[in-house]
């Protein structure tokens, strides 16, 4: 009853939807402005329907540089466990492991694999659509990093710096992992899932003073605390989105999730590993750090993030023969959308993660 009364009352727990219908109108106004309702097909030409939630996540990693993507493998759906295996061993990469569906959002079936056995049941309960794993990334600290570069100039702007806090307790020395989630503000939110995660542990007693990692998935959905870093937004870290953006040819907008040892190393452009890049779907997180913002100043940070996927389009269209995309095509779109969200939905029902 509390973790459903937090969620109502606290405008970062709200459904998606609550930040996006009411900034349809500007959306639309921006539709007839630029006489298309695909003007946003234009914003990044390398990204699939601009990375509009249904692109493959395994093309876009093939987007990054080698020395900050992770190792991954595509997964076509029906693929034997064997096959799998013998491509993870391929390339090296050992449990742990990151396995998530090649389209998803929101943390949808994200999981980290400690063991053969637990991706043989994941296997088992997800073959039916498109997978891909990844290696894990065992770097400290995660952020996502929102950068825009309009067609035509040199330099980028990164408007948003969203660091990430896993979900976490406190060992008292006398409390059960159970107890301790029970009594902890934030984790008793996400009771069901985290106890699913951590299943093994809950009845164990965590020393005084340890702190227990609950979920490494950095996203929201999962517990993750999203922190307002924007005052690290320095020209020094925007030169290092600039030269990544010209080595991604056709990447003009979004949010790049980059996991990192500590900040003055990514700074200097070392140490650090680009796990996804986004596209007209993703968000700049920092939005929902309450204590920074609130609701109204959400949805004004969104419409302005539209303004600027007007200003791409435009931009890409007159300046590179970028054509946007028709209507029965965005019709179209959103029935696959539909479509695919309710296959997922249904595995998530059946074998929630």
């Amino acid at each position: 009853m509390f973790c459903n009364l937090k969620k109502f009352t606290n405008w970062e727990y709200w459904p998606s939807f609550m930040f996006y219908i009411p900034v349809v109108p500007y959306a639309l106004y921006l539709a007839v402005k630029s006489r298309s309702f695909g003007f946003f097909s234009a914003v990044n030409p390398a990204i699939e329907g601009s990375g509009n939630g249904l692109e493959s996540k395994y093309d876009t990693v093939l987007l990054v540089p080698k020395k900050y993507s992770p190792k991954t493998i595509f997964i076509e759906k029906g693929t034997k466990i064997a096959s799998i295996l013998l491509k993870i061993s391929s390339q090296n990469i050992v449990f742990p492991l990151i396995i998530k569906p090649d389209v998803g959002f929101r943390g949808l079936l994200v999981k980290k694999i400690n063991s053969e056995k637990e991706l043989s049941q994941y296997i088992q309960k997800y073959n039916s659509i498109n997978l891909i794993v990844q290696e894990f990334i065992n770097l400290k600290k995660e952020c996502g990093i929102f950068y825009y570069r309009i067609p035509g100039e040199k330099e980028g702007t990164i408007t948003s710096i969203t660091l990430k806090k896993y979900l976490t307790v406190l060992g008292d020395g006398k409390s059960t992992l159970l107890e301790l989630i029970r009594n902890n503000k934030r984790a008793k939110i996400y009771i069901e899932l985290i106890s699913e995660l951590n299943k093994d542990k809950l009845q164990t007693v965590p020393f005084k003073n340890e702190e227990i990692i609950l979920t490494v998935i950095g996203n929201h959905s999962k517990g993750t605390q999203f922190i307002n870093g924007n005052h690290l937004i320095t020209p020094k870290l925007t030169t290092i989105l600039d030269k990544l953006n010209k080595n991604i040819k056709g990447w003009y907008y979004g949010r790049v999730d980059i996991k990192y040892n500590n900040f003055d190393e990514l700074l200097e452009g070392e140490n650090f590993k680009i796990i996804e890049i986004n596209g007209i779907i993703s968000e700049p997180t920092h939005i929902y750090d309450p204590s920074k913002g609130t609701y109204f100043s959400a949805l004004k940070t969104i419409k302005n993030h539209w303004k600027i996927i007007y200003e791409i389009g435009i931009h890409n269209k007159k300046l590179n023969n970028i054509n946007y995309t028709n209507l029965s095509y965005l019709i179209n779109l959103y029935f696959s959308y539909k479509k695919y969200l309710t296959e997922i939905k249904k595995l998530n029902a059946t074998y929630p993660i």
